[in-house]
């Protein structure tokens, strides 16, 4: 009997048409809206196989309905909407698109970076609005980047990628990890620090972290007290690794001098997220891999461990 797969958002037509060469495939056929979830719990008991997203919350309460569903295949390198646990329990094999988006991602970071020092996203309003009258000697002024301190939170293959493309800036850069790395250190120049130091040093810090039990609220009042008065704080991670409220009156008080942020706690972020309403924070709808060679590569991937999960053999991105 052919396997049957529910993909979780329409996906382009070469993926699709690889997926319908092994499996029964049903497809919710919005780009733009993410599956209801009383459509998802029908779904999910019908399927040896699922193809999801980041916007769908595969916990405990959807995988006890999940009777036949041998694979998961997250669209995604992170899978914090993945109950982990409960999959493993169950004997579901979780996977992930790890690498293919690494180095999208990095440039992403230090456009971000970019942007959000030379206040990029600000004089650009500012001269669409026209307010642009005269130059005058200290308009719109940001902060330098060559030669600056860099903090990176979070040395995976993204924190590698950033690192690279900060040596041609010439900055110095430190990095905090939940292990040393010789290699990296002596291939790029860093310097292992604790996070305290980290962020007392650092002009900009990147925090690119994995969401995990550990890292949620992992940069909140406190550490954002440490940071000088004209560091940048940069997120790409994960929503809920920083805390927003903390950051926000941080940020308010000029605590810190800006943040640039892709992701949020709550995705969509609504209109009138306070941070939002700031003009030193340049925010983004979670664009990090949102290049069209990514996305298609990640799709492919996804599809590709989807097809190994269900023909016997062991994922080569199998997280559990």
């Amino acid at each position: 009997m052919t396997p049957k797969i529910y993909i979780t958002r329409k996906l382009p037509d070469p993926i699709v048409d690889k997926l319908k060469n092994a499996f029964e495939v049903r497809m919710w056929e919005k780009e733009e809206e993410p599956v209801p979830r009383e459509i998802l719990e029908k779904e999910i008991q019908e399927v040896e196989g699922l193809y999801c997203l980041l916007t769908e919350s595969i916990d405990k309460d959807l995988l006890h309905l999940a009777h036949r569903l041998k694979i998961v295949s997250n669209m995604a390198v992170g899978y914090n909407n993945i109950d982990l646990a409960a999959a493993t329990e169950k004997g579901i094999m979780v996977t992930n698109t790890p690498g293919v988006l690494t180095e999208t991602s990095a440039d992403l970071t230090f456009a971000l970076l970019m942007a959000t020092a030379r206040r990029v996203v600000e004089a650009s309003d500012y001269l669409r609005a026209g307010d642009w009258k005269t130059w005058s000697p200290m308009q719109l002024t940001g902060q330098d980047i060559y030669g600056a301190v860099l903090g990176i939170l979070g040395l995976g293959r993204i924190g590698e990628a950033v690192a690279k493309r900060a040596r041609g800036f010439d900055m110095n850069i430190l990095y905090h990890n939940r292990s040393r790395k010789p290699e990296a250190e002596g291939q790029l120049g860093l310097k292992y620090v604790s996070k305290e130091a980290l962020l007392r040093e650092s002009d900009f810090v990147c925090v690119l972290t994995p969401y995990t039990p550990e890292t949620g609220n992992y940069i909140g009042a406190k550490e954002l007290s440490l940071m000088k008065p004209n560091a940048i704080l940069i997120n790409t991670a994960r929503g809920g690794i920083v805390n927003e409220e903390a950051l926000y009156h941080a940020l308010k008080r000029g605590q810190i001098w800006g943040a640039g942020i892709d992701v949020f706690e709550e995705e969509p972020v609504r209109t009138d997220h306070p941070l939002l309403s700031l003009p030193n924070v340049v925010a983004l709808p979670h664009i990090g891999s949102a290049s069209n060679n990514t996305r298609l590569k990640m799709a492919l991937l996804a599809a590709e461990n989807l097809l190994q999960g269900l023909q016997g053999n062991t994922p080569k991105n199998l997280v559990n």
